[in-house]
């Protein structure tokens, strides 16, 4: 398909998926294209769509979570996605948890029986040349198309992400503690800077190498640590490598004693609005809960709030801000789009928020060629699923790497609300007051 009035969608994975149903939702034929089952990627084994491949939980139900509010902000937007969850879920408590098989089963079945949407098995080499095309191939892109994705781009290559630090909250940091200043006073006060005395540097390090560690995948096990080195291991690898890595001092006083740390963690702004701090060379994989427990163990980092946790696996994703617009097309051609892990959102829902806006706008464009009009309804950073876009698509956001939803994305309120349960309320309400003054503005 390459006419003015059809899209070609390559992927069947959640973005792909839902970007596949906005489309055909609005009149508009898509050519479905995915390689099962004549071929699987490392990670995948059912021959459904939309396979769940590490967990069945689509976390969080509540509201007051930020992917609880991206979930019901994509109801409102007739996701597909969150039909079939709804319809084969299971029993988990404050979760979202499906019957895995199930949910892929549902998807695939209404992707099929839709009239406007053509199915074919094939495995994909290249970027179809002229039409509207949406890259939904996910975080283990074949070599082939990766090659042919940074062509068309002109981009280096494509970020081969096997290790990112966890991010916390800049409001969670205990600034009586954490300082600002770069190493030396070079380029400002940059950097949040945790300092930490021997004792608390040993305890520290102790906790770290007797943490409970996540076990990686065959497919991943080889590849993992070419370019990084967790921040357990480092621990693990004598008394001192962590002070002549990560942790380093040198060029630093903290203010409360006039004196160099005998070791100090930083951490570096990660957006333009400075909610969120990355803590610098902290790559790991231990689980989320002792993530939680031994990086809190930090001077400053007591009450840490995650915003994304530390994570290591194989996954390969664009410089977004380089080469993506907001509503997930190309800066060198609108018409050509990309949607799920493979722009830099990270998790199955979010995955799946970026294909619906892929293809909701991707869907507003065509049917604006036929009318010569710009058919364009993008959410704003007061909802979670335009802030995401925003985020991936931003020139601003140095040190790119995939991100999950959170409250740290959305533009703050206006009013200040010390009380962390009532804001987010307040940001939920906000949210979806504008998706559903946008529903209503849309005329497709």
């Amino acid at each position: 398909m390459s006419d003015m009035s059809s899209a070609t969608v390559i992927g069947a994975g959640l973005a792909g998926c839902e970007a596949a149903w906005q489309l055909a939702s609005r009149g508009i034929a898509v050519l479905l294209i995915d390689m099962k089952p004549e071929r699987f990627s490392p990670a995948h084994r059912f021959f459904g769509f939309a396979e769940l491949v590490c967990s069945n939980s689509f976390r969080s139900v509540r509201l007051e979570n930020a992917v609880g509010l991206l979930k019901e902000e994509m109801r409102r937007l007739n996701s597909l996605i969150m039909h079939c969850a709804d319809r084969t879920r299971l029993p988990a408590g404050g979760a979202l948890a499906v019957d895995r098989e199930l949910f892929s089963t549902t998807v695939t079945e209404q992707l099929t029986q839709h009239p406007l949407i053509r199915i074919v098995s094939e495995y994909v080499d290249a970027i179809p040349q002229g039409g509207t095309v949406i890259v939904a191939t996910g975080p283990l892109t074949d070599a082939d198309l990766f090659a042919d994705i940074r062509r068309r781009l002109s981009i280096d290559t494509l970020y081969f992400y096997d290790a990112a630090a966890p991010i916390v909250s800049a409001e969670s940091i205990d600034q009586k503690i954490a300082f600002r200043q770069s190493r030396y006073g070079r380029g400002g006060d940059d950097y949040l800077n945790c300092p930490l005395n021997e004792e608390e540097y040993e305890k520290f390090r102790s906790a770290l190498t007797q943490a409970d560690r996540v076990e990686l995948p065959d497919f991943e096990r080889e590849i993992v640590f070419e370019g990084c080195v967790p921040i357990e291991t480092m621990a693990s690898r004598g008394k001192d490598t962590m002070r002549f890595g990560p942790l380093k001092p040198v060029g630093l006083i903290d203010p409360r004693t006039g004196r160099e740390p005998y070791a100090c963690v930083q951490l570096r702004q990660d957006n333009r609005a400075g909610s969120l701090y990355n803590l610098v060379g902290f790559q790991t994989r231990l689980r989320i809960g002792e993530q939680q427990r031994v990086f809190r163990l930090i001077p400053g980092l007591e009450n840490a709030e995650f915003l994304r946790y530390g994570v290591m696996h194989r996954n390969t994703f664009l410089p977004s801000p380089e080469v993506l617009n907001s509503d997930y097309s190309t800066r060198i051609n609108e018409r050509l789009f990309f949607a799920g892990q493979i722009t830099g959102v990270e998790g199955y829902v979010e995955s799946a928020a970026s294909g619906l806006l892929a293809g909701w706008q991707a869907a507003g464009q065509i049917l604006g060629f036929s009318r010569n009009v710009r058919l364009k309804y993008l959410p704003s950073d007061r909802t979670v699923i335009g802030a995401m876009a925003r985020y991936i698509s931003d020139p601003a956001v140095r040190h790119f790497q995939p991100m999950n939803a959170n409250f740290g994305l959305i533009r703050p309120l206006s009013e200040r609300i010390r009380k962390k349960e009532l804001r987010a309320q307040a940001l939920a309400a906000r949210s979806l007051k504008e998706i559903d003054e946008l529903v209503g503005r849309c005329v497709f």
